[in-house]
């Protein structure tokens, strides 16, 4: 079994909120940007003949002010800078979004897209417009141009290149009133706020607060043969937050992730963990409409201005310009891109892409500057969190052959030191190619200051309560708040307190302890575990390496491995059917965890295991004569192996798991269990192997899939039920990815299987294409879940007397089985972005129906927070 799987809990909840709380907590705080008023002058154009559009509209998004076009087309507009972007539009003309820039004064020529089935009145002058078609197109014949030599123009076609990279993040709360600056809760930050320099007559009083910056300098080589790209990091800096609350390194992965590198030249491109595909992608003309709208004379070779447009205004595309050469190559010398307000994106209001080509020694084109706007928001108006992530490429040389030791080992290495100089401002004043801006140099300063103000950790303290579950006490952290209280069939009701420590203890040594105690069953649990680092960094900090022991004597439902979740987590309390077998466990554990830099992972365990049937669980045993044997405890000794390989893993490492930031690779994973017969009281010998892989596919704007393929198979002869495989299930009300949501507990065993899991988001490529639902942005996800196995007879009870029987209901049918001769198969279809964040799927059973007691369809539902 995978070591990242989750499920549905309180838990993902509080992992999700911690990640969108504290982005919101340091954004929260920090110094305001100064600003003044954009001087905006332009021309709106029909895109199809050139012609000026008349009396259109130009109006800043989310203001009143507006302005309207002369007969000419020409247009002048003053906005406030707080607004980055204007609407045009006009009656029968699809209306046009443009992002502006932080410039006084801008100049601008914009094309309107003819509406596609305008009816058109007599009153028209202007030439009539022919409908849109790729045949005998020159602007679709100029972009299979481009795809045909995009192969030759991007980097990777370079035998060698390198070059030096500087890579700039910052963020920001935006479009702040002088109300939100005036709270009560600011009264002690006062000194962080200043007004913005408004228009003369202007009532608005705007705010910025940059709260987050992170500056990376690297040294970047690539290779052809075999294609193989390494960073080496020289230099970084970023804004730091008290580690007890904030993974300030999973925050930057985050950042990171949302901020990627964009390469024109890929088919598909991956911002805020969605595809979208390229305007030079081979499939391009099919979901694009392309226009030539300028030819650029003076510059060298010459430019042609191709203008494109989504067919399908909601499907994860682009819109804008790219600029490309008559020069015999076809190369992108800019391009910038954006995407429609209609798109169905969560909390991003706004997405601007600008890339600046250069020509090289040998007269090709590599990429200079990269420039990543992004501007999100939970509504269209009002609040929001602006950020941009600048590049740089500088001294780009090709033809270079380094040797084969520059590439080896991982894709990223971290030269710098932590005792390097290379964080002083006097280091980064003379490499930093791009100087920063003032309210940029503060960020530094203010975090740091903010650190020391003690309501500012009241309240980081108190977030962390609410959104992590953890509650600081010193040297230790008690939590999580989500298992204080539960209840079950056998338990009743249950009160957990438990804890853990931190490094401000030790940095080395890590305990956690929790005791627990059930008002029905009169009895007491408790856990207990210590950890040594062996690297001298924390336990939770990529990549692990440390021993660690642990006792534990708690409830367990059968079959149960919630590897992340505790069973009295108060959500899973509420459970439908019967769900009164549980076990008393208890269990000493030794295991030693090693990761390398690779991602590549081992655990190496021996536990000993004592289990007791407790609630209406039994196990007993026929004897020859027909006989029952009753078994009041069971135990067993078991050596586990565990490996796992996880290229290029980035994840947001929370108080209680890691929260995997999902790519293109695959996870494999390989387990193994040995039962010792006869080694400290075990009892059986068994040999338990689990193989299994895990992989993310995206179809660009048609969404993507998540795929779990598994193979399990024990060897042993003899073997008790409880240590065959046990299929998990899920008798709670939320959609649990990892288990088979209308399976019963106990419900399939089996000593070989393969199982598979497809989980597919169109991110609403269906039903963007409905008028009302569309506003709704909903989005479409589909399941399918099956598994199939085997139960040799040595290992079964109706045909051996040496070992359980199966479970039996009040009415003394069975209701534990092995697999005939089909596998089990549930599906589901459900809606997703409900309220943005929750997911309802309706289930339906597919095959075994008439075991007792199963349902055949259910709704579940799931928290998911996602773009």
């Amino acid at each position: 079994m995978s070591s990242y799987r989750t499920t549905l809990t309180s838990n993902k909840l509080f992992a999700y909120g911690l990640r969108l709380g504290m982005l919101m907590v340091f954004f929260f705080f920090s110094i305001l940007s100064f600003g003044q008023s954009l001087h905006l002058k332009g021309k709106v154009m029909d895109v199809t003949n050139k012609e000026p559009i008349g009396y259109a509209t130009v109006a800043a998004v989310g203001s009143t002010t507006a302005a309207s076009t002369d007969d000419d087309g020409n247009f002048i507009l003053k906005v406030n800078p707080n607004f980055s972007k204007i609407r045009i539009s006009f009656v029968g003309y699809e209306s046009q979004d443009v992002s502006i820039s932080s410039e006084t004064y801008q100049e601008l020529t914009i094309y309107l897209v003819p509406e596609e089935h305008t009816i058109e009145t007599v009153a028209v002058t202007a030439p009539r417009r022919a409908k849109y078609s790729n045949k005998n197109n020159p602007a679709v014949e100029l972009i299979r141009k481009v795809i045909a030599h995009k192969d030759e123009n991007r980097i990777a076609s370079y035998e060698y290149a390198e070059y030096r990279q500087y890579e700039k993040v910052s963020l920001g709360l935006s479009n702040l009133s002088e109300k939100f600056k005036n709270r009560k809760v600011f009264k002690n930050y006062q000194f962080l706020f200043e007004k913005e320099d408004v228009e003369t007559g202007s009532s608005t009083r705007g705010y910025t607060l940059p709260a987050f910056i992170e500056e990376r300098l690297s040294q970047v080589y690539t290779r052809k043969k075999p294609n193989t790209t390494k960073q080496l990091i020289l230099a970084e800096q970023r804004a730091q937050f008290d580690p007890k609350f904030v993974d300030n390194d999973g925050l930057s992965a985050y950042f990171n992730k949302l901020y990627q590198d964009i390469d024109i030249y890929e088919s598909n491109i991956e911002l805020v963990t969605n595809q979208f595909l390229s305007p030079i992608a081979g499939s391009s003309p099919t979901f694009y409409r392309f226009y030539i709208t300028d030819t650029i004379k003076t510059e060298t070779p010459y430019l042609v201005e191709l203008s494109f447009f989504p067919r399908n205004k909601a499907d994860l595309l682009f819109q804008g310009k790219l600029y490309i050469t008559l020069d015999g190559k076809y190369a992108v010398k800019r391009a910038d891109l954006s995407v429609s307000d209609d798109i169905n994106l969560n909390f991003v209001r706004d997405l601007d892409v600008k890339l600046d080509f250069e020509q090289d020694s040998n007269n090709r084109y590599y990429l200079r500057t990269s420039s990543l706007g992004l501007d999100f928001s939970l509504t269209d108006k009002g609040t929001g969190i602006k950020g941009n992530r600048t590049v740089t490429f500088d001294d780009f040389k090709t033809g270079i052959a380094q040797p084969d030791s520059i590439y080896a080992g991982p894709s990223v290495v971290k030269v710098v030191q932590e005792s390097d100089t290379t964080s002083d401002e006097t280091y980064w004043a003379t490499h930093r190619p791009i100087a920063l801006k003032p309210n940029e140099q503060n960020i530094y300063r203010n975090i740091d200051t903010l650190q020391l103000i003690p309501s500012f950790q009241r309240f980081m303290d108190i977030s962390a309560l609410i959104l992590s579950g953890y509650k600081q006490a010193g040297p230790i952290e008690i939590g999580p708040v989500n298992t204080f209280y539960s209840f079950n069939p056998v338990e009743g009701f249950r009160l957990r307190l438990g804890g853990r420590t931190t490094d401000r203890l030790s940095k080395r040594f890590y305990a956690e302890a929790y005791t627990a105690y059930g008002f029905k069953d009169e009895k007491w649990k408790y856990f207990l575990s210590g950890t040594y680092a062996l690297n001298n960094k924390s336990v939770y900090t990529f990549p692990q390496h440390y021993l660690r022991a642990s006792i534990m004597r708690d409830t367990k439902i059968p079959g149960q491995n919630l590897d992340f979740v505790q069973e009295d987590n108060f959500l899973l309390s509420f459970k439908r059917g019967e769900n009164e077998r549980y076990l008393y466990n208890d269990i000493y554990r030794v295991e030693y965890k090693r990761e390398f830099e690779s991602n590549f992972s081992y655990v190496i365990g021996l536990s000993k295991w004592r289990q007791q049937p407790a609630g209406i669980l039994t196990y007993q045993m026929l004897d020859d004569y027909g006989n029952n044997t009753v078994f009041n405890e069971l135990n067993t000794t078991e050596l586990s192996v565990g490996l796992r390989y996880a290229p290029h893993e980035e994840f947001y490492q929370g108080k209680l798991y890691r929260t995997p930031i999902f790519n293109k690779y695959p996870i494999f994973y390989l387990n193994y269990v040995a039962g010792l017969k006869d080694v400290l009281g075990g009892e059986y010998n068994y040999h338990n192997f689990t193989l299994g892989a895990d992989k993310r596919f995206y179809f660009s704007q048609l969404g993507y899939a998540d795929v779990n393929v598994e193979g399990n198979y024990i060897l042993g002869d003899h073997i008790p039920f409880p240590f065959l495989n046990i299929h998990r299930a899920n008798q709670t009300y939320a959609y649990q990815l990892r288990s088979y949501n209308l399976m019963n507990f106990l419900e399939f065993v089996s000593d070989h299987s393969v199982s598979a899991n497809i989980q597919y988001y169109m991110n609403g490529f269906l039903l963007n294409k409905i008028p009302l639902i569309k506003k709704l942005k909903w989005r479409e996800v589909f399941s399918v879940k099956a598994i199939y196995g085997g139960l040799r007879d040595e290992n079964n009870p109706a045909y051996t007397n040496n070992v359980f029987d199966f479970q039996k209901n009040e009415d003394q049918e069975p209701i534990t089985y092995g697999f005939d001769n089909k596998p089990y198969v549930e599906a589901s279809v459900g809606l997703t972005n409900i309220f943005k964040f929750i997911r309802v799927d309706y289930v339906k059973r597919l095959n075994y129906l008439d075991q007792p007691d199963v349902p055949k369809h259910g709704i579940r539902v799931r928290v998911k927070f996602d773009f």
